[in-house]
C-alpha cells in the first residue's frame, strides 16, 4: 500500500530532502529587472560567446550545473542523478549542455513547469532512498524560443498585449538526503487541464486553470489553507493569468490574494521593460526560485512556501494544426523547519 499518499495527487515525504544549494544565471534583460540582485550571474549578451542561441542556452545549463556543485562543495561524481529539461525540441539545451557531466540523467519535459516536475521527481528519489544527491535544473532562452515557437526575430513581428517574454536564464537546485533545509515536505502532481484555449500568445489564460486545479487539490489533499504559507508562488502565469488564478481559486473557497505572486510578474518591470504580460519560459520559475525565493528562505524572511510551476504543453506542430493548449501545474510545499 502506498503509505505516503494523501488523496489522489499528493504525497507526503517521510524523509524530506533538503535544498542544499541553488544557482541562477540570467540574460541582460533579466539582469535589469527587479530581481537582479538575487541572481548568481548576469551574462552580457544573449550569445554569450557562442555561435548560436541554442549553444548559448546549453552553456547556461552547463554553467548553472557547475555553479550548483561549486556552492555545495560537491563534485559531479557525488551526484546520483541530474534531472533536466528545457523548451527546445527534444530538450537539446539540457542534452547538449549536460552531455559531459558524466552523471546519470533523466530528461523531462513539462514546458515551463519543468523545474517543479524535476524537483518533484528528485525529491521522491531522495525520500525513497534511491539517491543521496540529485540536481534538478532547467533553462530557456528568449531568442531560441521565439525562433521555435513563434517567428524568427529578424521578422520583427509585433507581439500582442497578452504575450509574455521568454526568460533567458537557467536555474537549478541540489536536493540532498542530509542538510539543514529548507525541506520539501509535500508534492502535488498536476493533471493535464485543457479549457480549449488556442491562442499561443495568451499562455496565462491557458495555464491558469491548471494552476487552480493543482492549488485547490493541494489544499483538499493536505488540509492546509492559504494561511499555512507565507508565499504561494506560481510560475509563470504573467499578469493576466495571475488575476484569473486568484478569481478561480476564490470561487473554490480559498482566498490566496494576500500571499500570492507569480514568477512571470516578479522577474520583469512590465512597464519599463516592455514585456507586456510578463515573463515565461522554463528559466523563469527556475531562476526566481533559485535566486529570490531560496535566499528569502535562507535568511528567514520566508518560512513556508507553496511553489507551483505551470506549463503549456503545446508544440509548433500542434499550434499549426489548430489544436488547443493542454496545460499542467505541479506544486511543491517547502518549509524551513520540520518542527512546525
Amino acid at each position: 500500500m502506498a503509505s505516503k499518499r494523501l488523496g489522489k495527487q499528493t504525497v507526503k515525504l517521510q524523509n524530506p530532502p533538503s535544498i542544499t544549494s541553488t544557482a541562477s544565471i540570467v540574460g541582460p534583460k533579466e539582469g535589469k529587472g527587479p530581481l537582479r540582485l538575487f541572481f548568481d550571474n548576469i551574462i552580457e549578451d544573449e550569445m554569450w560567446g557562442e555561435k548560436s542561441w541554442e549553444k548559448a542556452e546549453s552553456k547556461l545549463i552547463r554553467e548553472t550545473f557547475s555553479k550548483i556543485l561549486q556552492k555545495a562543495g560537491k563534485t559531479s561524481q557525488e551526484i546520483n542523478y541530474v534531472i533536466s529539461g528545457d523548451l527546445l525540441n527534444q530538450c537539446i539545451a539540457a542534452n547538449f549542455g549536460l552531455r559531459e557531466s558524466d552523471v546519470p540523467f533523466f530528461g523531462v519535459y513539462g514546458a515551463c513547469s519543468t523545474i517543479a516536475e524535476s524537483m518533484s521527481i528528485g525529491a521522491m528519489l531522495v525520500d525513497g532512498g534511491f539517491a543521496d544527491d540529485v540536481v534538478c535544473i532547467t533553462s530557456s532562452h528568449f531568442c531560441s524560443a521565439e525562433k521555435q515557437f513563434r517567428y524568427p526575430l529578424e521578422l520583427g513581428t509585433q507581439r500582442p498585449p497578452a504575450a509574455q517574454w521568454t526568460v533567458t536564464g537557467s536555474g537549478g537546485v541540489l536536493l540532498s538526503g542530509k542538510g539543514p533545509g529548507p525541506y520539501i515536505t509535500h508534492i502535488t502532481t498536476g493533471k493535464i487541464v485543457d479549457m480549449g484555449i488556442k491562442d499561443a500568445n495568451n499562455m496565462g489564460a491557458a495555464m491558469a486553470p491548471a494552476a487552480v486545479d493543482t492549488i485547490v487539490t493541494h489544499f483538499k489533499d493536505t488540509g492546509f489553507t492559504p494561511e499555512s504559507y507565507d508565499l504561494i508562488l506560481t510560475g509563470d502565469l504573467g499578469a493576466i493569468g495571475k488575476e484569473i488564478c486568484i478569481e478561480l481559486v476564490k470561487e473554490q473557497g480559498f482566498n490566496i490574494a494576500n500571499i500570492y505572486n507569480d514568477c512571470g510578474v516578479m522577474i520583469f518591470d512590465r512597464e519599463k521593460q516592455d514585456t507586456h504580460a510578463g515573463g515565461s519560459g522554463c528559466g523563469c520559475a527556475a531562476t526566481v526560485f533559485a535566486g529570490f525565493v531560496y535566499k528569502k528562505l535562507m535568511d528567514g524572511t520566508l518560512k513556508n512556501v507553496l511553489f507551483i510551476a505551470t506549463g503549456a504543453l503545446l508544440s509548433p506542430v500542434s499550434t499549426q494544426q489548430g489544436e488547443s493548449i493542454p496545460s499542467i501545474a505541479h506544486a511543491i510545499s517547502i518549509t524551513t523547519s520540520l518542527n512546525q
